[in-house]
């Protein structure tokens, strides 16, 4: 299974971008698909997931919308009003069942950069 991220760049404050992340490979079916972000020197931490329900971190709401194509095994991360505090290295993440051995494995996208310029 693979994760293949994209969408990141520079962009001024204010402005919006949208991260896409396909899931490919052996896949029997998706559970939660979601994305964090890290900062050189600080932990990565959780933006969005997309499950069940949906969950954000307290420092994105009403700013960040994640969504899911199932039928294509992406998820996005629509991304608005950035501030500089966004930049970040953002990664996507995927809870998945692998055709192969049926098991559960999270799974890790390569990471895209987002900078946001004041």
């Amino acid at each position: 299974v693979q994760l293949q991220a994209s969408g990141g760049g520079l962009v001024q404050a204010g402005g919006s971008l949208r991260l896409s992340c396909a899931a490919s490979g052996s896949i029997f079916s998706i559970n939660v698909m979601g994305w964090y972000r890290q900062v050189p020197g600080k932990e990565r931490e959780l933006v969005a997931t997309s499950g069940g329900s949906t969950t954000y971190a307290d420092s994105v709401k009403g700013r960040f919308t994640i969504s899911r194509d199932n039928a294509k095994n992406t998820v996005y991360l629509q991304m608005n009003s950035l501030k500089p505090e966004d930049t970040a290295v953002y990664y996507c993440w995927g809870n998945i069942w692998d055709s192969v051995y049926g098991r559960l494995n999270g799974y890790w996208g390569q990471g895209t950069l987002v900078t946001v310029s004041s």
